[in-house]
């Protein structure tokens, strides 16, 4: 701002007293003077309108007419929101198989649309999600989700993250089940939170009570969470979601378009129809 104003008051001073400091021996003024001046009132000119310009252009933004930042915001994010598509397209496009293949699966295992989730048992936001995701199974049966569990708080993430994962292994259907499970019904209390220490072990026994009553057999599900397949499948979801900049959990992508948190039902199914 302070630079601004000496801009302005400098151009100021040009085009009032610029053509003082060329002398001209004769009366009448050479052709070079002439123009040397006039060159000088184009410069003051251009330094004054500037300075004012940059003086005024934030106050109009931010007291006469501050929409345009909202405008201007939007569009930037629309913009970089399509950037993001792109690279997500040619991905998914590529290496869907990769994508799906260690990932437990809700709904028909070979249906003709899939929904990709990034989500977290623990996360209140997913578990909307679920429920909206649950509606658009109900009602049609040509959608597939595709359960990314991307463990981002600790041990409240980890043993379900893992153990849908494992339960895969054992029965696709049986780790839908799982997942159905944790994202409806309380894996953990807020007595459980007291003592961190017995968190983990705590959030395990629930969940092997889940595996257990959707019919999977625990001893060797907890077998397979120690197991290459889940690490492959934890690493791929952290490795995909530093590449589409996936910072939250609920990131949802319906055929090749990203979603960012917890979308309603109809705006699903919109996604699916285009």
């Amino acid at each position: 701002m302070t630079w601004t104003i000496l801009v302005l008051v400098l151009g100021i001073a040009l085009f009032m007293f610029g053509g003082m400091m060329l002398k001209s021996d004769s009366k009448k003024p050479s052709m070079g003077v002439i123009l040397a001046k006039k060159a000088i009132k184009v410069i003051a000119i251009i330094m004054v309108a500037g300075s004012v310009c940059r003086l005024y252009v934030p106050y109009y933004l931010t007291s006469v007419n501050p929409a345009i930042l909202q405008e201007m915001v939007e569009g930037m994010q629309a913009q970089q929101n399509e950037a993001k598509n792109k690279a997500i397209r040619k991905y998914v496009r590529s290496k869907s198989d990769m994508m799906v293949a260690d990932a437990p699966i809700v709904g028909p295992q070979d249906a003709k649309n899939t929904i990709y989730v990034w989500t977290d048992f623990s996360c209140p936001y997913c578990r909307r999600v679920h429920g909206a995701l649950d509606q658009v199974l109900a009602e049609r049966d040509d959608v597939r989700v595709v359960v990314k569990n991307f463990s981002i708080h600790g041990e409240l993430s980890d043993a379900p993250a893992k153990a849908v994962i494992a339960a895969k292994l054992q029965s696709p259907e049986k780790a839908g089940k799982l997942v159905d499970a944790l994202m409806k019904k309380e894996y953990y209390s807020r007595d459980d939170m007291k003592d961190q220490s017995k968190l983990g072990a705590k959030v395990h026994k629930n969940v092997m009570k889940f595996a257990e009553e959707a019919g999977l057999d625990v001893a060797q599900l907890e077998k397979d969470m120690k197991g290459e397949v889940v690490a492959r499948e934890m690493a791929n979801v952290r490795d995909l979601a530093q590449q589409f900049e996936i910072t939250g959990t609920p990131f949802l992508i319906i055929g090749e378009e990203a979603f960012p948190g917890a979308i309603p039902a109809a705006q699903i199914k919109a996604a699916l129809d285009k």
